[in-house]
């Protein structure tokens, strides 16, 4: 696995804590306590990438813009991010969340819901929060952003859960019109259109970064849903970290979710019809019905059959059109930190 470029690493090193700060200056520690504001700061305090805040600093300098402005934007996205995956885990009832049990399985479902409906009223809260900041005018324009892409979001995740309860096996087109809603706006287009925005960019520049932003994200959750299958289960106990490398979930878990995955589709293009039939009945049964030696049975039929090669040569191609999206931007430091994201999110798992 590459490690993470010194430049990009020093950069993140530097702005991690400044985003962190912003971030935490909007959840302080207050009554209902125990119930709802301290599981708030639960997640985040957990780390993570932290790649989307980068994003939006990043976009916002590559457009010639100030990283300072766009601090509280940044903390913003981190905060959509925490909310996203505390409903994310109770939909899939997963175990595992950056090394540690995910929240419902300490705190229950109810209380849950409600930590991650307000982590999503504070991303609001945040962002009008920029008008001592940047102004009304670019506040708002942020705020729709936020808007239209979380319905993106919603939508691709409705896809997602969907298929499982509908036990539906999607096309290879409809798997990505899903990856693109779910996972291409909130993890890339929207950081990366957000800094276009603060940085005051022209209407073409955001269409760019963002179209740069969106193909990197598809790239990048293909290359996740390799790390799914490969990871080990000591992985799963570390905190991931965009210069740790870890993983912090559970090996196979997407297989034991029902996921439908680029990797599920191929295996099943190409595996017997007796193979198949096996396959779908362990992505249909419930999590609490799947065994560990299921789990390998399919990882082993996705390694016989190589149905992991052809994700990983379209996580490839997804992200050489990031990069010809990136190189129509202006050369500056900004810029190379992007490419280097690209190049770490996309290929260090192969």
């Amino acid at each position: 696995m590459s490690a993470v470029p010194p430049q990009l690493k020093s950069f993140l090193e530097k702005t991690i804590p400044l985003i962190e700060a912003e971030l935490f200056s909007f959840l302080p520690i207050q009554e209902p306590e125990e119930f709802m504001y301290v599981p708030m700061r639960d997640y985040p305090e957990r780390g993570g990438k932290r790649s989307r805040p980068a994003l939006v600093l990043l976009a916002c300098q590559a457009l010639g813009g100030d990283l300072h402005k766009a601090l509280r934007t940044a903390a913003a996205f981190e905060m959509f991010q925490s909310f996203a995956l505390l409903h994310d885990d109770i939909e899939d009832d997963s175990e595992m969340r950056r090394g540690k049990p995910c929240c419902h399985r300490t705190l229950g479902v109810p209380l849950s819901i409600n930590v991650g409906d307000a982590l999503y009223a504070k991303v609001f809260e945040v962002l009008a929060a920029n008008r001592e900041v940047l102004g009304c005018e670019v506040t708002v324009d942020l705020i729709d952003e936020m808007v239209s892409g979380s319905r993106e979001t919603f939508e691709g995740q409705a896809y997602d859960v969907g298929w499982i309860r509908g036990r539906h096996i999607p096309s290879e087109e409809e798997f990505m019109t899903m990856l693109r809603k779910k996972t291409g706006w909130y993890t890339g287009r929207g950081p990366c259109t957000a800094g276009a925005i603060i940085a005051g960019a022209s209407d073409e520049d955001r269409r760019t970064i963002g179209n740069f932003g969106e193909t990197m994200a598809i790239a990048f959750q293909i290359r996740d849903d390799l790390l799914n299958l490969t990871a080990t289960e000591d992985d799963a106990t570390l905190a991931p970290g965009i210069t740790s490398g870890a993983y912090g979930k559970e090996r196979g878990g997407d297989i034991a979710e029902g996921k439908r995955t680029l990797i599920i589709i191929d295996l099943l293009r190409k595996c017997t019809a007796t193979e198949k039939e096996e396959v779908l009945q362990i992505l249909h049964a419930s999590r609490e019905e799947t065994t560990a030696a299921q789990i390998e049975h399919v990882i082993g039929l996705v390694e016989h059959y190589d149905a992991m090669a052809y994700a990983e040569s379209l996580s490839r191609e997804w992200g050489s059109e990031s990069q010809q999206h990136l190189e129509q931007l202006p050369a500056t430091d900004a810029r190379d930190r992007l490419h280097e994201m690209l190049n770490f999110f996309v290929q260090r798992a192969f």
